[in-house]
């Protein structure tokens, strides 16, 4: 007997409600990270995925491993390699790398600037400043900063701002699960920049300019929930960037781990 369309297998997610979705945890340092930013999204896309972008900082992670520079410096052979097959996947994505001086760059300002956006401009900002970074040579400088926030306001303005919002779970619903001091910092984040740029009429994503966005993350909010990122990534784990993270908390490091993460993901609806 033949089945009607309706009989048709659904997605893994219709059969039981799984919602799937994998967290992207990334340093803005990191040159896999910046490969693995501007494939993600179509990867994601295909599987059927959401994301969730989690910036955070791996100095402090390498610090306390007595690294006080990039294992790629701290091992030169490892670090030619490094270089040699970052733009080996480069080449294979169609994109010409520039690599910034001095490496690794300081990737502070850019986190935290990236935690004060509101989340539906954070794509749009991460892939913009890694571009202008590790392709455009401008490294994380205050030029970089202005044409990633440039990109994210574009993206804002966007009629597909909207939908692309909704591939990711909402601020407060990603960081329940997080420990109580992140959710809580968290929970605090647009409201700076919003503040911030209360008083400028006109573009619906007036806010991200570069003075309102750079006062809002400098703000306490920003700092405390930049710590907390990190020391979610700690607790999760996370030891090098990018690194993915499945809803059941399954950890996934490095670039060329990205398509296992997803179907990991996926899978989790039959398990």
């Amino acid at each position: 007997m033949s089945q009607s369309p309706d009989a048709k297998s659904p997605r893994p997610e219709a059969r039981s409600g799984h919602q799937p979705r994998l967290q992207f945890w990334y340093d803005f340092a990191s040159n896999y990270s910046w490969i693995a930013a501007r494939r993600i999204q179509a990867a994601a896309r295909d599987a059927g995925v959401a994301l969730q972008w989690k910036p955070f900082l791996l100095g402090p992670i390498f610090a306390a491993s007595g690294w006080n520079d990039s294992p790629f410096n701290v091992y030169p052979a490892k670090g030619a390699y490094a270089w040699r097959d970052v733009a080996r996947l480069a080449d294979g994505l169609g994109l010409a790398l520039t690599r910034p001086q001095p490496f690794p760059q300081n990737s502070l300002q850019a986190a935290r600037l990236a935690l004060a956006l509101p989340e539906a401009a954070l794509p749009a900002f991460t892939v913009a400043l890694f571009a202008a970074e590790f392709e455009q040579g401008l490294g994380l400088s205050e030029a970089a900063l202005r044409q990633a926030l440039a990109a994210a306001s574009a993206n804002m303005e966007s009629p597909l701002a909207a939908a692309s919002a909704n591939l990711g779970l909402p601020l407060a619903a990603a960081s329940a699960s997080l420990e109580p001091s992140l959710a809580a910092a968290s929970a605090s984040l647009e409201p700076p920049l919003a503040a911030a740029s209360a008083g400028t009429a006109g573009a619906p994503a007036a806010g991200l300019d570069l003075a309102a966005a750079l006062a809002a993350a400098g703000s306490d909010a920003v700092k405390r929930a930049l710590r907390a990122q990190t020391e979610a990534a700690v607790a999760a784990g996370i030891f090098g960037a990018p690194a993915f993270i499945a809803s059941d908390g399954e950890l996934f490091w490095g670039n060329d781990r990205l398509e296992q993460a997803l179907a990991w993901e996926l899978g989790l609806a039959d398990r």
